[in-house]
C-alpha cells in the first residue's frame, strides 16, 4: 500500500534553514507529481510548493519563492524540502503527497 512518511521537522530559529524529507514506498514515485503542502495553528492547509514527474517543472506558495526550494530523487523515492530563511509563519505541520495520498507530517516551529 501507499506509504509517505515525513522527517526533518523541528524546533529553528528565525533566519534558520530546516530540510524535510518525504520516502515513498508503494508506488512508483518516480511517475507522480509530488507535492509538499502544511497546515498552521488554526489555519486551513495551503500548498506549499510542488514538483513534476521528472523535476522539470516546480511551483511554490508566493510567500515561500526565494526561500524554498523543492526538489525530488526518484532512485530513493524521496522528496525533499530545502526551506532557508525561516519565518515565524512557516510554523505548520508539513505534509508530503500526491493525489488523495499523504504522510502523517512533521513539525515545524520557527520561534526565538
Amino acid at each position: 500500500q501507499v506509504q509517505l512518511k515525513e522527517s526533518g521537522g523541528e524546533v529553528v530559529q528565525p533566519g534558520g534553514s530546516l530540510k524535510l524529507s518525504c520516502v515513498g514506498s508503494g508506488f512508483t514515485f518516480s511517475t507522480y507529481r509530488m507535492t509538499w503542502y502544511r497546515r498552521a495553528p488554526g489555519k486551513e492547509r495551503e500548498l506549499v510548493a510542488y514538483i513534476s514527474s521528472g523535476g522539470g517543472t516546480t511551483n511554490y506558495l508566493e510567500s515561500v519563492k526565494g526561500r524554498f526550494t523543492i526538489s525530488r530523487d526518484d532512485a530513493k523515492s524521496t522528496l525533499y524540502l530545502q526551506m532557508n530563511n525561516l519565518k515565524p509563519s512557516d510554523t505548520a505541520d508539513y505534509y508530503c503527497g500526491f493525489g488523495v495520498h499523504s504522510g502523517p507530517g512533521t513539525q515545524v516551529t520557527v520561534s526565538s
